[in-house]
């Protein structure tokens, strides 16, 4: 490996070795090796090198592999913006401890947090999307925040008939899928496609 020059050294007063060792350093007037000596096993330090490494900063280990849970999207949310936790904690309006169980899936978030969550992360995760009716009701309700006999009261649906579709216990008729529908279209959150 040759080093590249960037110096002006008498080639007279060099002896031939090559260059970077200790001897091309004490014979070159411009480089100062006496305190060089001593750093990284007597190989002196070469002030005239400009090597620029360039490189990928390496994945944090605690970036999830796999986005099964809430807490691993919302672990990639806050590793991707470069977030601290009590940052992400204070946006939610929990505190540290709180958002590091949800990230390490101690426990879930409460029904009051759903709405925020996603606000934050930008989109509904796969993993509180329904595929039936009933886990769709389900999902929307959270959306929104809304406990069951909140929904239904806003609704105007029975308590226990809206418990027994979000259970698939049983199927709305078409009359009261369209109400369903009609009041979750109305709001303001992304609540449509309700239809199976």
């Amino acid at each position: 490996m040759e080093l590249q020059s960037e110096y002006q050294c008498d080639p007279g007063g060099v002896q031939k070795a090559w260059r970077g060792t200790f001897e091309f350093v004490r014979g070159c007037s411009c480089i100062d090796g006496g305190d060089r000596l001593n750093n990284h096993r007597g190989i002196p330090a070469l002030p005239f090198c400009k090597v620029t490494l360039k490189a990928q900063k390496p994945v944090s280990p605690n970036y999830p592999k796999t986005l099964k849970t809430l807490g691993d999207h919302l672990r990639k949310k806050r590793l991707d913006l470069k977030l601290l936790q009590e940052e992400v904690a204070q946006k939610l309006g929990v505190d540290k401890d709180s958002l590091c169980n949800w990230e390490n899936n101690r426990n879930s978030p409460s029904l009051y947090f759903i709405p925020e969550i996603i606000k934050f992360l930008g989109y509904i995760p796969d993993c509180i999307k329904g595929k039936t009716l009933g886990e769709k009701i389900v999902t929307y309700r959270k959306l929104l925040g809304f406990t069951q006999k909140e929904l239904a009261h806003h609704s105007g649906i029975d308590p226990s008939t809206l418990g027994r579709w979000e259970r698939s216990k049983s199927k709305p008729s078409k009359k009261l899928l369209e109400k369903l529908t009609a009041f979750f279209t109305s709001l303001p959150s992304d609540a449509a496609g309700l239809e199976e």
